[in-house]
């Protein structure tokens, strides 16, 4: 994710890349457990990788005011370790095989065990933002309510007065946007920036947030497993409503035949997957969904997402920090993997 350009820009970028490394070594520190049965589940998916966009944007952030300190540093680490506590608990309830190009956590060891990892990180992320001061503390804590809420009523689906894209709009604001809105207000708060700045950054993180998810949505029905790590299709093999299928739906549902004749032979191949069929019976259904205009529809909702996040940093002077944020929430739309 290339976030600064011209000579100036690159020294700022390499600045803040030695802080990243910085942050991924302490971050390693604190995933230190003595007991051997608890350290390898929890380092796992920290050394699988990962793009570690939240930490990038709480010290992109903190430049709008003195800049990276230890603070701040500590606050990113905070928020990446709840992320990575978020995705062992995700991968257990999705039945997920791979995260990160590797066998998902509970299909090394078992699900108690991923779970448990994930309950440890989250335990240790706490650990972190309790020095922080108050405001931290519940800046974190009403975070993991939205996450616990967000993964909730994705399990639960939508009530039967409750509009089915709306609904998902919000999962996706609670799972992923609540997460990076605070990684964002975090580098505000503990760098002594202008305390008018916080809730922009934050209403832009979750906005940047949202539109990562939707733009995932179409990454999932690409061919390109070299890219995404996962076969084309794998949520939609998998039953999982995202926004392209809940947009056939909507159309199906307003009579349009081909959409219902194509909405019907998803149900059917998503049926017989759970019975057991191979996986590539739906292999029809994926590429005519990609194809179907509801796939670019979510391209154009993510985009809007994107453009009202940016719109967001308004407040912001023009700076090089706007300028990588803006081109943060560009990369985000437009990357194929």
């Amino acid at each position: 994710m290339r976030l600064f350009q011209g000579a100036q820009d690159r020294r700022h970028a390499k600045a803040l890349q030695e802080q990243l490394e910085l942050i991924e070594a302490e971050l390693m520190t604190h995933l230190d457990f003595a007991s051997p049965v608890a350290d390898a589940p929890a380092r796992y998916l920290m050394e699988a990788g990962g793009k570690r966009i939240r930490p990038m944007l709480t010290l992109l952030t903190s430049e709008l005011g003195e800049g990276p300190n230890e603070l701040v540093r500590r606050a990113a680490q905070a928020v990446e370790m709840t992320h990575l506590a978020s995705l062992y608990h995700d991968d257990v309830m999705d039945d997920a095989k791979l995260r990160r190009g590797v066998p998902a956590t509970q299909t090394v060891w078992s699900n108690s065990v991923a779970i448990l990892a994930g309950d440890l990180l989250f335990a240790r992320a706490s650990t972190l933002v309790s020095g922080m001061g108050e405001e931290a503390i519940l800046l974190q804590a009403r975070t993991f309510e939205r996450l616990c809420l967000g993964q909730l009523h994705e399990t639960v689906g939508p009530q039967p007065d409750e509009a089915p894209i709306p609904h998902y709009i919000q999962v996706l604001a609670d799972k992923t946007g609540a997460l990076i809105a605070t990684a964002a207000r975090m580098g505000v708060m503990f760098s002594s920036a202008p305390a008018e700045y916080a809730d922009a950054v934050m209403e832009y993180g979750e906005r940047i947030g949202v539109a990562f998810q939707l733009v995932d949505d179409v990454i999932d029905l690409s061919p390109k497993k070299e890219q995404t790590g996962k076969r084309a299709g794998t949520d939609l093999r998998a039953g999982v409503a995202t926004l392209p299928l809940l947009l056939l739906r909507e159309r199906a549902a307003a009579g349009n035949a081909a959409d219902a004749e194509l909405l019907a032979r998803i149900d059917a191949g998503v049926a017989a997957i759970a019975d057991g069929a191979d996986p590539s019976v739906l292999d029809p259904e994926v590429t005519a969904l990609r194809e179907h205009e509801v796939t670019r529809e979510t391209e154009e909702t993510a985009r809007r997402w994107a453009t009202d996040a940016v719109a967001a940093l308004d407040v912001l002077p023009k700076s090089s920090v706007k300028r990588a944020l803006e081109r943060m929430a560009d990369s985000i739309v437009n990357r194929e993997g």
